[in-house]
C-alpha cells in the first residue's frame, strides 16, 4: 500500500467491453497528468480546470501517440477519495491501458492495491468503515435483496444505528466516570436501578442486530436450500424443473446423485442456492455412503429444505421421514417444507385427503407436486420467499450482513452482560466501568471510530483492484 501524499493508479473497469477506466488519486494527479495528456481545445489547461469537468483530448509519451481519451477531474476535497482525482476513459485494449498506467508509474505514480482508493476514502473522512465495506458488498451484490442491503448501508443506515447505541454508551460510561472521580465522596450521579433499565435496553438491541445476522448472511451469500428425500422420490427432477434446465442428472436407478448438485435461482428478488443431495437410505456403497454423509452436513448448514417424499407413500411413513430430516438439521434452525412429488400418479381427491392427514401428523407446511408436468412449482416458489423472513427488509438498516459485525457485537453482548452481573452483584464500579468501555471499544470497531491498523488491512485486501 502507498503511503499517504502518493500518486496511486489502477483500472478501475474489468474486460469485456469498449471503453476502459484508468484511475488516479493523490496530491498532484493533475499536475502530473498535464505531462502526457493533451486537450483537443488547446486554449484548455487541466491544471487550472475545474472539478467535475470532462475534457477530450490525447496521451502521448515522448512522441509516441497513447490513445484518444476523455479526462474526468475531480478536485479535492470533493471526490471519491477525498482526494485530487482523475480518471481517464480509454478504448480498452488492454495494451494501450497496460502503456498508459507503464507511462504513469515512469511519472512516479504508484500502482494501487486492492482497496486503496476506498481505504483513502475511509482515512480521509469520506465514508465510515462499515460503509467503506458496504462498497465491496454492492459490487457483489446478486439479488435485488442483497442490493438493498448494501446500499442502505453504503448511505450509512446502518452506521447511524450503531452510533446512537455508541452514544447511549458514552454518555452511560460519562456517569460511571464521573463517579469513579468523585469515589471518596461516595456520589452516585444515577440509581443503579435507573442504569440496569438503560443497559438492558442497549443490550436487547445490540443482540436483535446480532440475531440479524443469519438472515442478512443467507441473503448475500444466498439462501441455501436443501433437497432431501429417499433415493427416486424426483429429487433431481424438482430441481431440473425450478432451473427450467436439465442440470441434475434424472434416472430410475436409485442413488444415482451420489454427490451434492448446487445451483442459483432468483425468485421474487431473493437468491436461493439449491443443493440437490444424495437419497437419504441404509446399505448403499462406499461412495453413495459418502454422498448421504455430505448431504447430512448440508442438512446442518440448510436455511430452507425441501424433505420431498412421494404421493404413493403412507402418510405415517411420510410423517415419519420429515421427523427425520427435521432432526438431521440439528439446531441449524432451518424451515422445513414437505414436497409430496409424483402427486399426478395419484386423484386430486386422494391427494387432497393426504395432505389434510400430514397436516394433522406433523406442524410442516405440506404441497403436493408434480415434477413431470410441473403441476405445484409456482406454489413452491411462492412457498419458498415466504419462508424467508422479507418483512424485515422493510428495515433494513437493522440487518446486519458483516460477519466482522456480527463479532463484534456479540462482544457487545458479553460486555453489557457482565455489566447487568456487576449491578446485581454489587461489583465495584470501577470494574463496571472496565466492561462499559470494552463495549464502547467494540461498537467503535464496527464503524471504524477504533481501527487497529490490522483490522484495516485484511477488511480492504478483499476489495478488487481499482475500488
Amino acid at each position: 500500500m502507498a503511503q499517504k501524499g502518493t500518486i496511486i493508479c489502477a483500472p478501475a473497469t474489468s474486460g469485456g467491453g469498449a471503453i476502459a477506466l484508468i484511475r488516479l488519486s493523490g496530491p498532484g494527479t493533475i499536475e502530473t497528468l498535464a505531462g502526457i495528456f493533451e486537450p483537443a481545445d488547446k486554449q484548455i489547461d487541466i491544471r487550472i480546470a475545474k472539478g467535475y469537468t470532462l475534457i477530450f483530448g490525447t496521451i502521448s509519451s515522448q512522441g509516441e501517440f497513447i490513445d484518444e481519451v476523455l479526462i474526468s477531474l475531480f478536485r479535492a476535497p470533493h471526490s471519491y477519495t477525498g482526494e485530487e482525482m482523475a480518471e481517464i476513459s480509454c478504448h480498452a485494449s488492454p495494451f494501450i491501458q497496460h502503456r498508459i498506467i507503464e507511462i504513469l508509474i515512469g511519472k512516479g505514480v504508484e500502482t494501487a492495491t486492492p482497496g486503496e482508493f476506498t481505504m483513502r476514502a475511509f482515512m480521509n473522512g469520506k465514508m465510515d468503515l462499515s460503509q467503506a465495506e458496504a462498497v465491496a458488498d454492492i459490487i457483489a451484490s446478486d439479488s435485488e435483496a442483497a442490493h438493498r442491503l448494501a446500499a442502505t448501508q453504503l448511505r450509512g443506515g446502518f452506521s447511524k444505528e450503531i452510533e446512537k447505541l455508541r452514544m447511549e454508551l458514552l454518555s452511560f460510561a460519562s456517569l460511571i466516570e464521573l463517579e469513579l472521580d468523585f469515589s471518596e465522596e461516595d456520589v452516585q450521579f444515577a440509581d443503579r436501578f435507573s442504569m440496569t433499565e438503560t443497559v438492558i435496553k442497549i443490550n436487547s438491541l445490540v443482540d436483535k442486530l446480532a440475531a440479524s445476522f443469519r438472515l442478512g448472511n443467507a441473503i448475500k451469500k444466498g439462501i441455501p436450500v436443501v433437497i432431501a428425500g429417499r433415493p427416486n422420490v424426483g429429487k433431481s427432477s424438482i430441481l431440473n424443473v425450478l432451473l427450467q434446465e436439465e442440470r441434475a442428472i434424472v434416472s430410475d436407478i436409485p442413488g444415482t446423485t451420489r454427490d451434492t448438485v448446487e445451483e442459483v435461482l432468483h425468485v421474487g428478488g431473493l437468491l436461493f442456492r439449491f443443493i440437490d443431495t444424495a437419497g437419504l437410505r441404509q446399505g448403499g456403497d462406499k461412495i453413495e455412503e459418502l454422498g448421504i454423509e455430505r448431504t447430512r452436513g448440508r442438512l446442518r448448514k440448510a436455511e430452507i429444505v425441501l424433505a420431498v417424499a412421494e404421493a404413493a407413500d403412507r402418510p405415517e411413513d411420510i410423517a415419519a421421514f420429515a421427523g427425520i430430516v427435521s432432526d438431521l438439521t440439528g439446531n441449524s434452525g432451518a424451515r422445513i417444507i414437505l414436497v409430496i412429488n409424483k402427486s399426478d400418479l395419484v386423484t386430486r381427491s386422494a391427494a387432497a385427503a393426504m395432505k389434510k392427514e400430514l397436516k394433522s401428523l406433523c406442524s410442516f407446511p405440506v404441497l403436493c407436486v408434480s415434477a413431470t408436468n410441473s403441476y405445484g412449482m409456482d406454489e413452491l416458489k411462492s412457498m419458498l420467499t415466504a419462508s424467508v423472513e422479507t418483512g424485515r427488509l422493510d428495515a433494513p438498516q437493522y440487518i446486519v450482513t458483516n460477519a466482522r459485525h456480527y463479532e463484534a457485537l456479540k462482544n457487545v453482548s458479553e460486555s453489557l452482560q457482565r455489566v447487568l452481573n456487576g449491578f446485581r452483584d454489587g461489583i465495584p464500579t470501577v470494574l463496571i466501568a472496565t466492561d462499559v468501555r470494552q463495549a464502547i471499544y467494540y461498537l467503535g470497531l464496527i464503524t471504524g471510530k477504533i481501527t487497529p491498523e490490522d483490522v484495516l488491512g485484511q477488511i480492504f485486501s478483499k476489495f478488487c483492484i481499482g475500488k
